[in-house]
C-alpha cells in the first residue's frame, strides 16, 4: 500500500464500491443468474474489507503512533484489538 491513506483515497474507493453495489441491484432487477449476484456481492464485500485495512493502517500510523508516545498506547491499542475483533466476527 503506498502513499499516504487520505480521506479522498478512501472516498473514492468507496464510491466505486456504492457503484457495485447499485450494479448487484441492477443485476436483481434484470434477473441476472443468482450466482453471478453472489460473486458480485462477494466482490463488494471484499472491497468493503480492504477500505477497513486501510483505515486501520492509517489509525496505527497516526492515531496509535501519537497515543504511544503521549503515553496512551495500551489504552489505543485495546480499542483497536476490540473493533478488529468485532469486525472479523
Amino acid at each position: 500500500m503506498e502513499g499516504e491513506i487520505t480521506n479522498e483515497k478512501i472516498l473514492a474507493r468507496l464510491s466505486r464500491i456504492e457503484g457495485q453495489v447499485r450494479g448487484v441491484a441492477r443485476m436483481l432487477d434484470d434477473g441476472r443468474y443468482c450466482i453471478d449476484v453472489i460473486e458480485q456481492i462477494t466482490a463488494a464485500r471484499r472491497a468493503l474489507e480492504k477500505v477497513a485495512l486501510l483505515i486501520v493502517q492509517r489509525h496505527m500510523n497516526h492515531c496509535v503512533k501519537n497515543a504511544m508516545a503521549e503515553g496512551r498506547g495500551e489504552e489505543l491499542t485495546e480499542e483497536l484489538v476490540g473493533s478488529l475483533d468485532k469486525f472479523l466476527r
